[in-house]
């Protein structure tokens, strides 16, 4: 059979032959990490025959579907050492996710999994993986497997037999323990050497709070030992930039339970914040020709049936409200809303491109266990914009508003690396509008990709129902993946809102719509820039910019004076006119984050100066306070 690798090199093995002897037939190293294959995109345990023409793709640890098997190897790994410590255990599902794994299992007479437990549950793992068993992939009639799991007890699995019904069903044995799965795994448990599990959490078995609660136990496992100790350094730090933990330190913002879960309020300083942050957005809005707009909170229900968000998007929107007989829904959406100002006046191709913002808050359902801070709430503003054009000039809007999104990237320095959201074609159900518009809207976006030399990627099946889109991926400060802001290519909506505009022929003709929202939502880039940061944000967005610290009371009407002169500039200001020894002021100011500390002493009030402290660096000596303001002046720029 012929085998054509990812350079495009064909060679020829005996059908039959498996992933692993193709590793083998490369080199001995690759052999012993390689983790699974992909043969003609599908994944492959290396033990598996090949048995006619491919394309093939060997994956280890360092690629991201090497990983995903590593995990997924992992999670049964951890359910193969609480069978053995739990007997009588049933067990729901264990996916991997981005970092590791979980598995939710209903631990027999009741029990209740503690994080104390976790240490003995590793300790089986890490016995379990000296014992180097090899995972064994078994096809099984379903009827067979209905058995087996009936002999078993689990209800669970089961259940999940119930929705297999029909297909091809696989079972996968690895020493003591069998589980239904799909595969793919690595081929021995000897590969999984350093598990680590890391939390507990309650999971209401497939997610409905009607049915019961299972254990949801995370890990993570690594091939080497410093991987390990990289992964728990940085997870060490992200607990330190904790957004709820800062946010509540900083005094950012609050949720209250008698206000309700996944509500956030804005305190003054996480305000000030959340401000700086739409002046700097709305500056970009005007140069690039939007105008501002105001919806209200909650609209017809048949504007969201008109659009499709109900009831596509039902399970995620909170309960229809009935008002005198009409039905009303919180807004989930800010979109249709736009398209009904749009449609409020005629336009002619004159008048396009019409860009429309808002800072529009949405309202969408979540589980009261899948809140979190600031990252995922009930209510939240998005920096929404839609921009309606001609066809022939959707390409340069795509452009500009791609490069406002990476405008906002740079400026607080976050790596982007952009996704090019398409649909599933195996699921055309799941979307609206023709393959012909569909096909036409991701020709659109895959040239625009190229046009602008963009570090992309193609994600099948992450479109919305109605369009495809650019999603930006962005890295923090400590290596962690988010996505943050997204522009989206809307065919569908013109139809479904019958928008129209009249063109140079005096015809009718439909817009084409530009969903763009750069920050996505404040609540949540809020969340991103607080851990990004650490807490110690820029000096342009600092809720408390500077601190004023007279020594004693001696300094204090030179130091009134400078406050009243950097309150005139505009300049946030904290004045510490306490009787108290300045190294506790000092000490204060660092742990309220403040940018910068003017310490003023007998000295400094005689010669005009101040002695300038920078948060997290120190004594920085004594500046005149033209030069500090002049300092000043250029670090808050960044927003003029």
């Amino acid at each position: 059979m012929n085998i054509t690798f990812p350079d495009g090199i064909v060679r020829q093995f005996e059908a039959g032959s498996s992933g692993m002897d193709i590793a083998k037939s490369i080199s001995e190293g690759l052999a012993r990490v390689a983790l699974g294959i992909y043969v003609n995109g599908v994944p492959y345990d290396l033990s598996r025959p090949i048995t006619d023409d491919a394309t093939i793709r060997i994956v280890t640890f360092n690629d991201d579907d090497g990983k995903q098997i590593f995990w997924h190897s992992s999670a049964h790994l951890m359910a193969e050492a609480l069978e053995s410590l739990y007997p009588g255990i049933k067990f729901g599902i264990g996916p991997p996710i981005e970092n590791g794994f979980y598995y939710d299992v209903d631990f027999p007479n009741g029990k209740k999994l503690s994080i104390e437990d976790l240490p003995a549950i590793e300790a089986k793992m890490k016995e379990l993986v000296k014992q180097n068993s090899q995972f064994e992939r078994v096809e099984i009639a379903w009827e067979d497997a209905v058995a087996f799991f009936t002999e078993k007890g689990d209800e669970y699995k089961l259940e999940l037999l119930e929705g297999f019904k029909g297909s091809e069903i696989t079972l996968y044995k690895q020493g003591e323990f069998t589980d239904l799965c799909r595969g793919t795994h690595v081929p021995s448990t000897g590969a999984l050497k350093f598990p680590k599990l890391l939390s507990v959490a309650g999971a209401y078995w497939r997610g409905d709070e009607k049915r019961k609660q299972l254990t949801r136990i995370y890990g993570i496992a690594f091939p080497k030992k410093e991987m390990l100790e990289e992964f728990l350094h940085q997870r060490e730090e992200a607990e330190r930039r904790d957004h709820r933990k800062l946010g509540k330190e900083l005094e950012l913002f609050m949720i209250s339970p008698l206000i309700g879960g996944g509500l956030p309020v804005w305190l003054p300083n996480g305000t000030i914040v959340r401000r700086k942050l739409e002046e700097f957005i709305k500056s970009e809005l005007l140069k690039r020709g939007y105008v501002e707009v105001i919806t209200p909170h909650i609209g017809n229900l048949n504007l969201y049936r008109t659009s499709g968000h109900y009831p596509y998007y039902s399970e995620s929107q909170f309960a229809p409200i009935v008002v005198e007989d009409e039905e009303y829904l919180l807004k989930p959406m800010n979109c249709p809303h736009h398209h009904q100002i749009y449609s409020n006046k005629p336009h002619s191709y004159k008048d396009l491109p019409v860009r429309l913002a808002e800072f529009g808050t949405v309202y969408r359902y979540e589980q009261s266990g899948e809140l979190s801070g600031l990252a995922r709430v009930r209510g939240f503003t998005q920096d929404d914009a839609h921009i309606y054009c001609t066809h022939e000039q959707l390409k340069d809007e795509l452009i500009n508003a791609i490069e406002l999104t990476q405008l906002v990237f740079t400026t607080f320095g976050m790596e982007v690396k952009t996704r090019l959201s398409f649909r599933d074609p195996d699921n055309p159900e799941k979307y609206a509008g023709s393959s012909e518009m569909w096909d036409m809207a991701e020709k659109e976006i895959l040239e625009v990709a190229e046009m602008m030399k963009l570090d992309y990627f193609i994600g099948i099946g992450e479109a919305a129902f109605y369009g495809p889109k650019f999603d930006f991926i962005v890295r923090d400060a400590i290596g962690r993946k988010w996505q943050l802001g997204t522009v989206q290519v809307d065919y569908v909506m013109p139809d479904r809102f019958e928008l129209e505009y009249t063109g140079a022929d005096n015809q009718k003709h439909r817009p084409v719509i530009i969903h763009r929202a750069p920050f996505g939502s404040m609540e949540r880039f809020m969340s991103i820039l607080i851990e990004h940061y650490a807490g110690n944000f820029p000096f342009w967005i600092a809720p408390v910019q500077v601190s004023v610290l007279p020594i004693s009371d001696d300094q204090k009407e030179y130091a009134s004076a400078l406050v009243a002169k950097l309150e005139a500039l505009n300049y946030r200001v904290k004045y510490d006119d306490r009787s108290e020894k300045i190294q506790r002021k000092i000490a204060e100011s660092e742990q309220k984050k403040i940018p910068f500390a003017l310490v003023i002493g007998k000295r400094e009030a005689e010669n005009g100066q101040v002695s300038l402290r920078e948060h997290g660096v120190g004594d920085k000596g004594a500046m005149s306070i033209e030069d500090v303001l002049t300092m000043f002046s250029q670090l808050n720029s960044i927003i003029n």
